[in-house]
């Protein structure tokens, strides 16, 4: 693959701040790649950009996009982006740190260029690489109702929003049933849920947050009520993210829409007795970060009822923490943000050790997002088994309309497997 032309520069996410693009021209074609962005950080998380900020990220993502332009790169398969990663790490051991938001765009652009090359799709490119198995399509996992940072301004703001951060809806897809018609379930349920909340709170003001999920100053168990209500007729499941880390101080939780402090036995106690009352399917982050010891505990609490307990924060897209919180009987799924890793080698790693595992993989957007499209891709090749995008919003939707043209792809070649989680 001959690289004619790389190019870096500065697009605007969906929350209008900046972040990074990429673009690559062989003799194949243009690639376009680009970054988002979280608002909810969590601790392990590699830092997005150099130290110096992202405007000297890009200098120094141009600089290196210089050093790869007239080069021949040959790459037959997913492995072949160890050569070029490893152009990266030594570039960074020269002049430092680009961070993972630039390594992610120009990894994920060369990928594209590269799958291009030897005539197939991204995703294609990725399973071919990994699995003997046939590709499945992910279910869908929606973000309908908002609180937590994604409906705040900012950590120190004092707006009266929902606790938990997400309250999902995760349809139940038959045997052969199209990603489209569960998306399409979704939907209805989420404007469902928006003429619910205008019964239930006075004076409500139509409005989303940074995801596009429903904002509100109902609490945590209203806004619970209202999504049981809106999933019912739909066979949708329902799920949280707790996000509790940020609300998390020095051996408590301290909850703030409806005022109470839980230490780490109570926060356990709450969560099962919402598992149960609401029967949620879902529930990620419901401890802090720190607390692989709560995960376990509250896994082992809520083992008969089929839940999944998913990392996030905890596990930060990060191979040794997920090992850990397996060892830990912590989780049974995981949070992964490509972008989050600042290497898609090491996604690889982590989708082949929860594959071998039987971990859940949950394949997640960001609330600064683009209209970057790889992220189904991704999802589809490396084996994930659902996919959080959100319900609204273009940033959201360009992802579930590829994951509609993968599932049209294969359907026609007659190698789709049918989703066994249902």
């Amino acid at each position: 693959m001959f690289i004619k032309e790389a190019r870096a520069g500065i697009i605007k996410n969906s929350r209008k701040e900046k972040t990074l693009q990429v673009e690559i021209k062989t003799f194949k074609g243009r690639f376009i790649s680009s970054a988002p962005s979280g608002k909810s950080i969590g601790k392990y998380e590699i830092p997005a950009y150099n130290k110096r900020g992202i405007d000297y990220t890009l200098r120094m993502l141009e600089f290196f996009a210089r050093t790869i332009e007239n080069r021949n790169f040959m790459i037959k398969d997913f492995s072949g982006l160890k050569l070029f990663e490893a152009e990266i790490r030594r570039f960074e051991a020269r002049y430092g740190r680009m961070g993972a938001n630039a390594v992610y765009a120009i990894e994920s652009c060369f990928l594209k260029a590269a799958a291009k090359e030897n005539k197939k799709e991204l995703w294609e490119f990725i399973h071919d690489s990994f699995s003997r198995k046939k590709p499945k399509i992910p279910i869908p996992v929606g973000n309908c109702m908002g609180g937590g940072l994604h409906s705040k301004k900012d950590r120190n703001s004092h707006e009266i929003v929902p606790d938990f951060q997400e309250f999902l809806l995760i349809p139940v897809m038959k045997k052969g049933e199209k990603f489209s018609r569960a998306i399409t379930r979704n939907l209805y349920a989420y404007e469902k849920a928006k003429k619910i909340i205008k019964k239930e709170e006075e004076k409500w003001i139509v409005r989303r947050n940074n995801e596009g999920a429903w904002k509100t100053t109902l609490t945590n168990e209203e806004v619970l009520d209202i999504l049981i209500e809106a999933a019912k007729e739909f066979r949708i499941r329902i799920g949280i993210d707790a996000a509790s880390s940020i609300f998390y101080s020095a051996g408590n939780y301290y909850y703030k829409n409806k005022k109470f402090i839980r230490d780490k036995t109570e926060q356990i106690d709450y969560i099962s007795r919402l598992a149960d009352k609401y029967n949620l399917f879902y529930i990620e982050d419901p401890m802090n970060e720190e607390d692989f010891l709560g995960f376990s505990k509250l896994l082992m609490e809520l083992k008969n009822k089929k839940i999944l307990i998913a990392g996030d924060d905890l596990t930060a897209t990060n191979l040794m923490r997920i090992r850990r919180a397996f060892d830990a009987r912590a989780i049974n799924a995981v949070i992964i943000k490509p972008n989050q890793t600042g290497s898609l080698i090491e996604v690889a790693k982590i989708a082949q050790f929860c594959a071998k595992k039987k971990i859940k993989m949950i394949f997640s957007h960001r609330s600064g997002e683009t209209m970057d499209s790889a992220l189904a891709d991704f999802c589809v090749g490396f084996g994930g088994d659902f996919i959080k995008t959100g319900i609204y919003g273009r940033e959201r939707l360009i992802k579930l309309k590829r994951i509609m043209d993968i599932e049209k792809v294969l359907s026609q070649s007659k190698s789709l497997k049918t989703h066994p989680l249902n």
